[in-house]
């Protein structure tokens, strides 16, 4: 590692150090009181819950209460199922007063027989200083405060200790009458549901009890819960963490025993069993974990997170490690490249390191476990995606120098091999043809000859006006039409091969739409002086870009793949072959095999092939070659169809040598650039499986939503943050490498959006079937441009409205107040912007008359 590297690195991570340093500076807070007023208390341990009829022992629960003894006056209780009535009477042992309470709900036989209970006890223990009756049965809307008041009386009728149910406080403002029917107001304060900043925490109580105590100045005010819970969602500007926690928690304790307030802290214990009935927070309300061990400090100054340093330490390794990767073979990437790629390990490790962190301190269930999996799994998939669209960021703007440039070689006449030019066509049109043939016969070239193979073209008005042309064009263009011709485009390029004159050395091979320039073979023949050369290839280009705005659009998008993808891959002699333009050393081409007509990308298969034997290949970013673009929506996404699909047969057949598990002549930059440039097409088809499971989830979240959670935050971020950041890559370096205008960048990035269903189709398709796709063409001969264009995209519009849909139902149905339910419902939004992309070029490619409006810069084909 250069030096520079590692002052880079090291400053880096001071950085980051700091920032995590600074991210956990010790706050100083009231201490906590040797002994406070109360808890409420349930005493379920780790895989128990009254939902399931799974109820702690006498032993547990006397454990829990010799725990509580000197550290509380009094305990609160909500229920007297099972043996839990039995608890005042435990407590007595223990010196511990009770707040003793009764479950109420629609259940109107299960609420009598509790209440007999429930005053049966409450009449004989004489620890017992207080009777709740009902927990927040009006928040949750299954009684009328009339009907409610029924148990209330009948309580204060049986019993001679005050009497109340609790509810948080604006329930009692709402139902002021509430009051005739109680001696004392239990209120429920917790800011954190309410969405306050913990700053402003315990001020808002303390306002809020004002603000009841001057609505019912006859009534003693008991504070029945009052916490802040230590994981969970955010809600608003109130953050759910250990930290937050002890911080509301000792500041209250202070400002109660001053202004003298009567209360029970929520809780003692977590109770892992709410996360079914309060969502994900409900289990983190307890000072105390499930295992009974204190979860912030009591005195000591409050650390966000106790043991940063050690996960700095560990961010940090993982950093310089993915750092490193990231420089090997960089020999010529410049110090702001080098800073830029730092920055980002930095970011992704601390990121990663907290993540995982923040995920083993939850309670982990089944499910919880399968969950976190499989999204963790997520987001290191979106991680190295991440970076390797980073390193092509930083390789494609701040190297110092090609590694690879492309050097001119001029040679003699007499030095120039023979080339044989090959042209595939299957049902071309006739005039297209020959005006690729036109093209060829202008060639500045001394000894070519050009092999026409048209395989399988029933229709004799297609192919015999070609064959007619050769003839004309002289006796180094030979026609060849057979038919039947298996293999498709490779099938025939074999036949060519079989056919080309034992002199040519070199083989030409460019599709029947192409125009090439007169000095194409001139110019780049001369490469293959070096017999190391395999390969010689110019970019494709196109010269209808300009005929309407569909064709414009795809045109930008095209362009970033040759002139940066390929720039960028050349470096390490990793290009991509394309089956036009593209030039071939003859010994080579035949000792591998020729063309592969198993694979439906046989030109990107032959370049693997012909590099793991070693072989150099040169790439020229100049364009000497004009094709045709495809003319419909529905060919353009068949073509890119095609594409990914083709990439996923290489990377199935070619596993074991882009590994290295079998022998080959790739090198480690090659099986790099092949397996990354593949993977945001695999990211594609793993975001298609993301789009099905987050429109599952969601419908969830609509049938369901008092138990299903929107994910958590950071799994939200991470897929905003992938596509904000593949986003602002493309226009960075369309503005700067490719030279693009502002209107062609943004139409790349549309056009480019619009493929994404297609590809992602195509990959999961590509890795679990082996044949090549079908594709049926719409028998819709005589629908218009736009029916067409809409018809091959309506997975997409339905995807879309799918989207929006839930989107839009979520919004409905849930509070919007929690920072992890607005990024749920942006994240559905953002997922959908691919799939109206779709739906916009299909738009646009409906209307061929649209004028082309992104004229501008373009790369300057060969003179």
């Amino acid at each position: 590692m250069k030096v520079s590297s590692v002052l880079i690195a090291l400053a880096i991570a001071i950085l980051a150090v700091s920032m995590w340093a600074l991210a956990n500076r010790p706050e100083a807070e009231p201490s906590w009181p040797e002994r406070i007023q109360g808890f409420s208390f349930s005493p379920f341990q780790e895989g128990q819950s009254p939902l399931e009829k799974i109820y702690p022992t006498a032993d547990q629960i006397d454990a829990d209460l010799s725990l509580l003894q000197s550290k509380t006056y009094a305990i609160r209780t909500y229920t007297v199922e099972d043996r839990l009535f039995e608890i005042p009477e435990m407590a007595k042992r223990h010196d511990i007063n009770v707040a003793f309470g009764v479950w109420i709900d629609r259940n109107w036989e299960r609420n009598r027989t509790d209440m007999e209970i429930f005053l049966k006890t409450a009449a004989r223990s004489t620890n017992i200083v207080r009777a709740v009756v009902g927990n927040e049965v009006l928040l949750r809307g299954e009684l009328t405060p009339e009907e409610l008041a029924v148990y209330l009386e009948w309580a204060r009728k049986e019993l001679d200790i005050p009497v109340s149910t609790a509810e948080p406080w604006h329930v009692w403002v709402e139902h002021h009458e509430l009051a005739d029917h109680v001696d004392y107001l239990a209120v429920h304060m917790l800011p954190y549901w309410e969405g306050v900043h913990i700053d402003l925490a315990v001020d808002y109580v303390v306002e809020k009890i004002e603000l009841l105590k001057s609505l019912f100045p006859e009534k003693p005010i008991v504070i029945a819960e009052v916490g802040w819970p230590s994981n969970g969602r955010t809600r608003q500007s109130a953050v759910a963490t250990p930290a937050n926690q002890a911080t509301f928690l000792r500041r209250f304790l202070d400002r109660a025993e001053k202004e003298k307030y009567i209360y029970y802290v929520m809780e003692a214990f977590d109770q892992p069993w709410k996360h079914n009935t309060e969502g994900a927070v409900g289990a983190y309300w307890g000072v105390y974990d499930v295992k009974r061990q204190e979860k912030f400090p009591f005195t000591l100054p409050i650390v966000p997170i106790a043991n940063w340093a050690v996960l700095a330490g560990l961010s940090v390794v993982i950093a310089l490690i993915t750092f490193a990767i990231l420089l090997i073979d960089s020999q010529t990437l410049g110090n702001r490249g080098r800073g830029f790629l730092a920055v980002l390990a930095f970011a992704v490790a601390s990121v990663m390191v907290w993540v995982v962190y923040d995920y083993l301190h939850q309670y982990l269930t089944l499910r919880t476990v399968v969950v976190g999996m499989v999204m963790i799994s997520g987001m290191i998939g979106v991680i190295v995606v991440l970076l390797t669209e980073a390193h092509e960021w930083a390789e494609a703007r701040w190297i110092i120098r090609l590694r690879r440039p492309f050097q001119p070689v001029a040679l003699a006449d007499s030095e120039l091999p023979m080339v044989s030019v090959h042209v595939a066509a299957y049902n071309e049109p006739p005039a297209m043809v020959m005006e690729t043939l036109d093209a060829l016969a202008a060639l500045d070239y001394p000894r070519f000859e050009v092999v026409v193979v048209d395989n399988n073209t029933k229709d004799r008005h297609v192919w015999e006006p070609v064959e007619a042309h050769c003839r004309r064009l002289g006796g180094h263009f030979r026609f060849f039409h057979e038919d039947p011709l298996a293999g498709f485009k490779a099938g025939a390029l074999n036949f060519a091969l079989k056919h080309t004159d034992p002199a040519a050395e070199i083989i030409a091979v460019i599709d029947s739409d192409y125009t090439v320039a007169p000095n194409w073979l001139r110019d780049l023949v001369p490469q293959f002086k070096d017999a190391g050369t395999g390969i010689v290839q110019a970019p494709q280009d196109y010269r209808d870009g300009a005929e309407n705005a569909f064709k414009a659009m795809c045109y930008a998008e095209y362009r970033g793949f040759f002139f940066i993808g390929m720039v960028t891959r050349n470096e390490r002699n990793a290009i991509i072959q394309h089956g036009t333009m593209t030039l071939i050393r003859r010994e080579v081409l035949e000792a591998v095999g020729g063309w592969g007509e198993w694979c439906i990308t046989e030109d990107a298969e032959l370049g693997l092939r012909i590099f793991e034997q070693g072989y150099e290949a040169a790439y020229v970013s100049q364009s000497y070659g004009l094709g045709l673009m495809p003319d419909t929506f529905g060919d353009y996404k068949k073509q890119r169809y095609r594409w990914a699909y083709g990439a996923m047969q290489i990377l199935r057949r070619h596993w074991s040598k882009l590994t290295g598990r079998h022998r080959s002549r790739l090198r480690s930059g090659q099986r790099y650039h092949f397996v990354a440039g593949w993977l945001p097409w695999l990211a594609d088809g793993a975001n298609l499986m993301f789009n099905i499971a987050a429109l599952l989830w969601s419908l969830g979240m609509i049938i369901d939503p008092l138990h299903v959670d929107p994910p958590l935050v950071v799994f939200s971020i991470l897929p905003l943050a992938l596509f904000a950041f593949k986003i602002g890559k493309l226009v960075y370096l369309y503005r700067t490498r490719v030279d693009a205008t502002l209107g062609q960048t943004l139409a790349a990035s549309l056009a480019g959006l619009a493929l994404t269903h297609t590809i992602a189709k195509a990959v999961i398709s590509g890795l679990i079937t082996r044949n090549k796709p079908f594709f049926r063409t719409p028998k819709m001969a005589g629908a218009s441009a736009l029916v067409k264009a809409l018809a091959v995209s309506l997975e997409e519009i339905f995807l879309l409205a799918a989207m929006l849909g839930a989107a839009a139902a979520i919004r409905k149905i849930h509070s919007m107040d929690t920072l992890d339910m607005k990024l749920w419902v942006i994240v559905l939004l953002v997922q959908a912007m691919p799939y109206a992309a779709t739906l916009l070029m299909a738009l646009i490619s409906g209307f061929p008359w649209l004028p082309a409006l992104l004229g501008g810069r373009r790369h300057r084909r060969a003179a």
